[in-house]
């Protein structure tokens, strides 16, 4: 069984992104990029899987710039077979995404999709739903949990009650949370390695999406600045300001 595994370069997580100074977006110069961190979580256990004998190949993919090929070498560094870089310096919507992912599969015939539940750029939480929709195929989101039996996949997933198992017939689509696993650190061996296996770029046009934007930033703003706390000498002050606040 193939493992399709979507990854996205994003802002690395230890930076702390800065805001255009014509509130336009998010200002991406000599900033740090890297692998979003819930689709390293969805490597990973794809790697997991391959190493348990339940998936035979995985070919890893990501739709962005031509720099997006670090992103995935990364992937192959960790253990990933093969990438495809579907190239467009525009910034693609869930939905467009989702279409492409489609296409892609529609080329690998993988048994399971495997991916992060969202990115840390938009925070959208959408492409693997919209996947499953487009696709037809059983899902199973914020895994913190994946087991392989057979022909099917169980899933228990984090809900606002507590742990959920889902089981899915096979191809299915997972979503990962963070709790899934601890990624591991490619070694220095196979990032040599990951530069002689096979990454095929491809475009949108390739297959036939259209990537025109459906949405519209009107302004990117920073966050209010904190207030300062106020330190109270008892409680009988400490409940006076709460009452004065409207808070008690």
């Amino acid at each position: 069984m193939k493992a399709l595994v979507p990854v996205k370069r994003v802002i690395d997580y230890n930076v702390k992104p800065r805001v255009k100074a014509d509130g336009s977006g998010v200002d991406l110069a000599n900033v740090k990029m890297s692998m979003n961190p819930f689709d390293e979580i969805a490597v990973e256990e794809a790697i997991r899987l391959k190493e348990a004998g339940s998936v035979s190949e995985i070919v890893a993919v990501s739709i962005g710039p031509a720099k997006a090929q670090e992103t995935l070498r990364t992937a192959l560094a960790m253990g990933a077979d093969s990438a495809v870089l579907v190239e467009t310096d525009e910034t693609v919507e869930p939905l467009a995404v989702a279409k492409i992912l489609k296409a892609v599969a529609g080329e690998v015939e993988p048994g399971l999709i495997i991916l992060g539940k969202q990115a840390i750029d938009d925070d959208a939480n959408q492409t693997g739903q919209m996947l499953a929709a487009l696709m037809d195929l059983p899902q199973g989101t914020f895994a913190s949990k994946v087991v392989v039996e057979g022909d099917s996949v169980s899933v228990t997933r984090e809900v606002d009650g507590g742990l959920e198992t889902v089981k899915l017939s096979l191809p299915a689509i997972v979503t990962t949370d963070l709790r899934l696993n601890e990624p591991r650190y490619a070694s220095l061996p196979n990032i040599m390695k990951a530069k002689k296996k096979p990454l095929e770029t491809r475009t949108p046009a390739d297959y036939g999406v259209d990537i025109a934007p459906r949405l519209k930033t009107l302004k990117v703003s920073e966050p209010p600045v904190r207030q300062a706390g106020v330190k109270v000498a008892d409680v009988d002050e400490l409940v006076a300001k709460l009452k004065a606040m409207g808070v008690a």
